[in-house]
């Protein structure tokens, strides 16, 4: 979600300038900052810019650059002509000028007068924000892209380190039944062989990781068909990191193995990388 889009234009007395940032952010978080004079357009602006960009912390400004004489101040003259009648009246020996000077500096001098919008130029600064929202949307979509390229091999690792689990699974097993056995051994004490064997297999099924594997496999799949959808799918994506990672932590605590578990820490750390990330999809 994160991004930045800029726009500008002309306009026979002002220049127009409109910029967009955005960052990470659960929901949309909307902060507009507009002249005094737009100030009435500022609800249907942020209907648009919550339809276009539709989450993340965006701070959207406008910003207004007079380029011609033109000013919303006005010399309030009565005021102006009773501080300098007072002052003559003071000094009546002073110069007319530097009483003019003294009187434009007095309180109320200046009076400002509200500018109105104009319709017509509001039509023209549409076109500013229409193409500020897509510049940053066009920077998102080449994040997205990137990051895209980032999911899917991260994926691949996740995918190709269950595999090398799986194919560690024979073995494992032989150890846990040579283990038991050699300690059985060192006891010394006779042990009924049909005995062992139903408690072997009752312990080694609690060691099994098969459907483990077979949801993890799930979620993998279910995560490239996600990503690569065209709606928004970064709140789906972020949950189905999150069922990948409970399969991976219950393959570490069934494991009970070495080099097992060095595989399950590498799933871990892909798929950390992977929820870092996630929180900056669409």
């Amino acid at each position: 979600m994160t991004g930045f889009g800029k726009a500008s234009m002309q306009l026979p007395t002002k220049k127009i300038t409109v910029e967009v940032k955005s960052l990470n952010s659960k929901g949309l978080d909307l902060n507009v900052r507009l002249p005094l004079t737009y100030r009435e357009k500022e609800l249907p602006l942020r209907n648009q810019i919550a339809h276009e960009l539709e989450r993340g912390k965006v701070d959207f400004s406008l910003y207004v650059e007079v380029t011609a004489e033109e000013t919303s101040n006005k010399i309030n003259a009565p005021i102006v002509m009773a501080y300098i009648n007072q002052m003559k009246a003071i000094l009546p020996e002073a110069d007319e000028t530097e009483l003019m000077k003294m009187a434009v500096r007095m309180p109320d001098s200046l009076k400002v007068e509200r500018v109105e919008l104009d319709e017509n130029e509001w039509i023209e600064i549409q076109k500013v924000i229409i193409q500020a929202l897509a510049n940053i949307k066009s920077f998102r979509n080449s994040e997205g892209n990137t990051l895209e390229t980032d999911f899917r091999l991260r994926i691949a690792n996740i995918r190709n380190s269950m595999e090398l689990a799986a194919a560690l699974d024979g073995q494992r097993i032989q150890t846990v039944k040579d283990r038991l056995k050699n300690n059985l051994a060192e006891l010394q004490v006779n042990v009924d062989e049909n005995r062992f064997e139903q408690e072997l297999i009752y312990y080694l099924e609690k060691m099994d990781i098969t459907e483990e594997q077979v949801r993890l496999t799930n979620h993998l799949d279910y995560f490239i068909e996600t990503l690569s959808g065209s709606e928004a799918n970064g709140r789906k994506l972020g949950f189905i990191a999150q069922e990948m990672g409970r399969e991976i932590n219950t393959m570490g605590s069934k494991s009970n193995h070495s080099e097992m578990q060095k595989l399950v820490v590498l799933m871990k750390d892909e798929l950390e990388k992977i929820k870092e990330q996630v929180l900056n999809v669409l």
